[in-house]
């Protein structure tokens, strides 16, 4: 049996997770569960920077094009899914590898969840109303009255998560933020902190560099092809999940904003777009990170951060196989 149950891999989106997590399975037995709330998603390949098919013939993948993009996962859907997968790699006698960016559901394996207040259509529908009259920043700034501490992390246009925050507000009468109880660990978590290894940038431009390249790949691989595929189906709309991911809430907002066609002024506003959302989102990414102080931090943007992962996984897992 590993001597484990298993080991994470976060770090900011375009940090080289994906790369690591192969070159780990390189050298010891293990499985890789998928922490990215947009990989769950069949027919959202090219603007999720999905493992190729490939990648996912190395070694088992988990959490990968499990849903169709009309459905929701949550971070509790997260938590009961990968506990579960966890016992079952282990049964198998390899180690499970978490791996992924969606810091939410690494938090909540890591601390557990509070018992939070269920979605209210009702409510949810007079938040968008509200927003589609005033627009998110001023959603944010109400919810800044009444939530500081949530709005104080929040973009003034991230607009799913000002969302639940109103919400979780207007249907309970408390904050968000009083749900987030402050407990460093759940002692019935597969993954312990200290088990946690990090890959953060020194230099943010490193990172914002490999942002700017990974969303021209996008484009030039046909991400504007993938998002007209998903808006032809007719039953998706950007009130969704999957819809708000970055680059595809951008990509879609263009698209019906000049009438399904693209040019090269719209293609240049898009790629401005996408990359500042993708680089608010790695700013999110590495707040959340910073909450998380047991982790193993490896500085991304060296030239033997592979061979420090390797190294740190060497120290967790011992000598490869």
């Amino acid at each position: 049996m590993p001597q484990l149950s298993c080991i994470g891999l976060a770090g900011p989106t375009a940090s080289g997770k994906s790369a690591a997590s192969l070159a780990i399975a390189q050298c010891w037995p293990v499985e890789i569960i998928s922490v990215d709330s947009a990989l769950v998603y069949r027919g959202m390949d090219i603007g999720t920077a999905k493992p190729t098919a490939a990648e996912l013939a190395q070694v088992p993948h988990h959490l990968i094009n499990t849903l169709d993009p009309l459905q929701s996962y949550s971070a509790a859907d997260f938590v009961r899914d990968a506990t579960r997968l966890v016992g079952e790699i282990n049964q198998r006698g390899r180690t499970a590898l978490l791996v992924g960016g969606t810091m939410l559901y690494f938090k909540a394996l890591l601390v557990g969840l509070d018992d939070m207040p269920q979605a209210d259509a009702t409510v949810r529908a007079s938040i968008d109303a509200r927003a589609a009259a005033l627009g998110w920043p001023a959603l944010h700034a109400e919810l800044q009255r009444v939530d500081p501490a949530t709005a104080a992390r929040l973009p003034p246009l991230d607009s799913q998560r000002i969302q639940r925050a109103l919400e979780v507000f207007e249907v309970s009468g408390r904050p968000l933020s009083s749900f987030q109880t402050g407990r460093t660990h759940n002692p019935d978590s597969p993954l312990a902190p200290e088990h946690l290894i990090s890959l953060e940038p020194q230099d943010r431009a490193w990172l914002h560099a490999r942002i700017a390249q990974r969303f021209d790949a996008m484009l030039a691989e046909g991400f504007i092809d993938e998002v007209k595929r998903l808006r032809a189906r007719g039953d998706l709309s950007t009130d969704l999940p999957s819809m708000r991911c970055v680059g595809y809430r951008q990509a879609w907002d263009l698209l019906d904003a000049h009438g399904n066609m693209l040019g090269p002024a719209q293609l240049a506003e898009l790629r401005e777009r996408g990359v500042a959302a993708t680089r608010q989102l790695a700013k999110r990414q590495l707040t959340w990170l910073r909450s998380m102080p047991e982790r193993r931090v490896i500085a991304c943007d060296v030239p033997d951060a592979p061979a420090r992962v390797l190294e740190s996984v060497q120290a967790l897992l011992g000598a490869p196989t």
